[in-house]
């Protein structure tokens, strides 16, 4: 008997912004994602990039990002193959770190991006930001090559095939 996945993803909405201000003002978020400006409405519609709110069973916790490595001119992923994608997230609710979501719910949506036909996935965590990069070794990610300043900040490539 097969059960239902926990995990769902909707599209940020504009309703969702006070939601991701809050969960990006968090300390666990800020220390790797930095402080960041308010999504807009025009970030939300920017077709390079498709923004998530993750629940688990219908409760918001998450956020995740997919984004083509090729929207970007001199992306640090560009050399990847057409429909390459890179993914960005972090759990906004502090409770629900460490018990294993992370890995849970990259693994579903990984498994959505390689089902509609991406040939790869790449993530670039800070190097120094080790539960992430465990979590990526866990799913099956391997760096690609040393870490490396871009415009984005210090990275460490990963990827992910199928």
């Amino acid at each position: 008997m097969m059960t239902a996945n926990p995990y769902s993803f909707r599209k940020v909405a504009l309703g969702d912004l006070d939601l991701l201000m809050a969960w990006q003002s968090s300390p666990h978020v800020q220390k790797w994602w930095g402080a960041q400006e308010p999504y807009t409405a025009a970030d939300l519609a920017d077709p390079r990039v498709a923004r998530w709110i993750v629940s688990y069973d219908a409760r918001p916790f998450g956020f995740m990002q997919d984004y083509s490595v090729h929207g970007w001119e001199n992306h640090h992923f560009a050399h990847l193959p057409k429909g390459a994608r890179g993914i960005d997230q972090f759990i906004g609710d502090p409770d629900m770190i460490g018990v294993g979501h992370g890995p849970a719910f990259i693994r579903t949506r990984l498994q959505a991006l390689f089902d509609a036909g991406a040939p790869v996935i790449a993530t670039d965590p800070h190097p120094d930001n080790a539960q992430a990069i465990a979590a990526y070794k866990k799913l099956g990610f391997e760096p690609s090559g040393p870490a490396q300043e871009t415009r984005w900040g210090l990275i460490l490539p990963m990827l992910l095939r199928p």
